[in-house]
């Protein structure tokens, strides 16, 4: 890419599951980056390849702290997003939301920069209406369980969106649902991890209530593709735009699959359903389709494939948990 094509990017969380498959499709674009983690749930071990690539830059940072960059764009992914991390110490998860997304607003507005939010689909809480479309507010418990990730991630776009009209600042909102692919780290709760970990180790599978919620499953590189398909769209378009799979399959559907795509001998157990786990999450991408021509590529049987993969060859050299 020429120089003056060329745009420095922050990525906050950028060591994270999404954050580490972001900075290598920017840096494959052509631009500067800069990777910001305070390693909470991220891990050197999703960027070690792409350290030595001269357009990369690692910065050990939390972004409950402000921040001083120069920088054209930034996406703020910055807070960890299964529920095992965020429940570990919602405090921090409210702050990481709250505090991360006022300091890098407050560098957006420095520095002139576009911003994006990774919001997500949990803003919808366990949802009365099917399937989820932008304008529909949500039904979330604001002092249950889930509290501190659904409703930081609620107060983050009410942020964004003040900023933009009060600072006419460029931002841009994307609502992420279920999403899965290389990265994931092994323990950290979320459904897809959990089932390929526990068919890789023959051990059971467990659902919880009678695994017939449901979800939809979006493969990381369709994901981070709308990620940069929003970024690059007109300014009017500020969202928030929902981003994920339109197919919907229920819990027990997912570790069916799962145990025939290992070749495993687990067996499903049933636990009690956690407090506030919606019972159904598909989103209507209608938005994505129109504005951005966005909709995801990769059938889940193949999604699964990659991922088990990279999990046969993860579960052979052992991560600490974080």
């Amino acid at each position: 890419m020429p120089k003056h094509h060329r745009k420095r990017i922050l990525v906050t969380g950028g060591a994270g599951f999404l954050g580490s498959h972001l900075c290598t499709r920017l840096l494959a674009d052509g631009h500067d980056v800069i990777c910001l983690d305070n390693f909470f749930t991220g891990t050197k071990d999703n960027i070690i390849a792409l350290m030595s690539d001269p357009h990369f830059e690692l910065m050990r940072h939390d972004v409950t702290f402000p921040l001083y960059v120069e920088v054209d764009e930034i996406y703020n992914l910055a807070c960890p997003a299964s529920p095992v991390h965020y429940q570990y110490d919602p405090v921090q998860t409210t702050k990481t939301s709250v505090h991360g997304a006022i300091n890098m607003l407050g560098l957006a507005k420095r520095t002139r920069a576009k911003i994006f939010q990774a919001s997500t689909s949990e803003v919808y809480g366990d949802p009365e209406v099917h399937p989820q479309r932008e304008d529909y507010w949500g039904r979330v418990n604001p002092i249950g369980l889930r509290s501190c990730y659904d409703e930081g991630k609620r107060c983050a776009e009410t942020l964004f969106f003040d900023y933009r009209r009060q600072h006419n600042l460029r931002v841009k909102v994307a609502r992420i649902f279920n999403t899965y692919g290389p990265n994931m780290h092994p323990n950290d709760g979320r459904v897809v991890s959990n089932f390929i970990v526990q068919a890789l180790r023959n051990e059971p599978i467990t659902l919880f209530g009678d695994g017939l919620q449901t979800r939809s499953f979006c493969y990381v590189d369709d994901m981070i593709e709308g990620f940069v398909r929003l970024m690059d769209s007109d300014d009017e378009l500020a969202g928030p735009v929902n981003l994920g799979n339109s197919g919907e399959f229920t819990i027990r559907e997912l570790a069916e699959q799962v145990i025939a795509l290992t070749g495993s001998h687990s067996r499903l157990v049933q636990k009690p359903l956690p407090s506030d786990d919606p019972r159904q999450r598909r989103p209507d991408t209608t938005l994505a389709k129109e504005k951005l021509g966005w909709q995801p590529q990769t059938h889940l049987a193949e999604g699964l494939r990659q991922t088990i993969a990279y999990f046969e060859r993860c579960l052979e050299t052992p991560r600490a948990a974080p």
